[in-house]
């Protein structure tokens, strides 16, 4: 490697230096001061964990986007992060183990083998809360509400949300006789929206017309609430499961509107975020202007039954990166600087420490340092025997 390229980082991931560390940091306390005051309790999980615990109910895509080592003790297989539900799912199951409802939350840096669409990012600084102990309409609409109430935290004004259900095209699968491999053609090609292909492989599979025609019904099945009721009509005959998720969209958007009623809402029935862990709502927020979502979450029941804790699950979390990035009007609470000089007496010692253990930040200048250059703000200066801060 050459002198030139030696201190390049690799493709994705990223440093903050000290304007973007402060300003990731006052974000980070801002938004772990919001989950706290909704009753969510902060845990720290390790940033690796052996990969039969860590991939646990989490599907292909996390698998692929983790980075495996070897441990050298075990000689076990290990993986480093990629994202931290997981985790959190496994403490309410196997170390807290307490009954009823269990609120948590959580800020730390993953690690992921491929980079995000949009940003390129492989290290994303994710933060989110988990609701653990309730399956229904309240627990789905805290936790999107608390979403709602982190972003304007954080400086998002106007945000959109999108909502679909994984339960309403699970069902449609099952009922067509689908196994994984067909299961997973027709989902891919749902994400993409490719109505062409999507129109060739239900004429190829030779479907029953009424069930070839409810799955087509999926990929136009979004816009405004009122989708849910062209929904209801195009999808009456499916299982009592779709009609029942169908329901539940329509009480979340019934609820979000009566506590946000400027809130823009969409509804995707041919959305299916997390498939392959979630079972149920799932969720995205957008910025105004912007086709990229800023948070996503949704309700992923039984991931704990591994752990020995079957336990209802819904959640949400965002990138305080890509927030920084999407938000450039968040600005960190400015704190001012306090410059003394290098050399003085016992009051100068005293008048440091009482400043530093007010909170005020004090800089000290060093033997031979021009203060000049470092700030022109308020300085410590004496006068008779005292030290006080002066303005410049």
């Amino acid at each position: 490697m050459t002198d030139v390229n030696r201190w390049l980082l690799p493709d994705g991931l990223e440093e903050a230096l000290p304007v973007a560390a402060r300003r990731l940091e006052a974000l980070r306390r801002a938004i772990l001061d919001q989950f706290d005051v909704w009753g969510y309790d902060l845990v720290i999980p390790p940033m690796a964990e052996y990969l039969d615990s860590l991939l646990t109910g989490t599907g292909r895509e996390l698998d692929l986007q983790t980075f495996k080592l070897t441990d050298q003790l075990t000689g076990k297989l290990m993986g480093l992060r990629a994202d931290l539900t997981p985790q959190v799912a496994r403490i309410d199951a196997h170390r807290l183990r307490e009954e009823g409802t269990a609120r948590l939350c959580y800020v730390g840096s993953v690690l992921r083998t491929r980079g995000d669409e949009w940003s390129g990012s492989r290290s994303p600084l994710q933060a989110g809360a988990e609701l653990f102990g309730h399956d229904g309409l309240d627990s789905d609409v805290e936790i999107i509400r608390l979403m709602l109430a982190t972003l304007d935290r954080c400086g998002v004004r106007g945000a959109s949300i999108d909502l679909g259900h994984v339960g309403i095209y699970r069902s449609l699968a099952r009922m067509a006789g689908f196994d994984k491999g067909r299961e997973r053609v027709f989902f891919d090609l749902l994400q993409r929206k490719a109505i062409p292909e999507i129109d060739e492989t239900l004429a190829a599979w030779q479907l029953d017309a009424e069930v070839a025609q409810q799955l087509r019904a999926l990929v136009e099945l979004n816009g405004g609430p009122e989708v849910l009721v062209q929904a209801r009509g195009l999808l009456a005959a499916a299982p009592i499961q779709v009609s029942a998720a169908l329901e539940h969209l329509s009480a979340v958007i019934e609820r979000l509107q009566a506590s946000h009623p400027e809130l823009d809402v969409h509804v995707d029935l041919g959305e299916l975020r997390g498939y392959s862990y979630h079972t149920g709502l799932v969720f995205a927020a957008f910025v105004p202007g912007s086709g990229q979502e800023i948070a996503r979450g949704g309700r992923y029941n039984e991931i704990g039954r591994v752990f020995g804790r079957a336990r209802a699950a819904t959640g949400f979390s965002t990138d305080l990166r890509q927030l920084l990035r999407l938000v450039p009007a968040w600005t960190e609470p400015r704190r001012e600087c306090v410059l003394a000089p290098a050399e003085g007496d016992a009051g100068l010692e005293s008048a440091i420490a009482d400043l530093r253990a007010r909170g005020v930040r004090v800089r000290r200048l060093l033997a031979g340092e021009s203060g000049e250059a470092l700030t022109q703000g308020p300085r410590l200066q004496k006068h008779g025997h005292e030290w006080n801060v002066e303005e410049p």
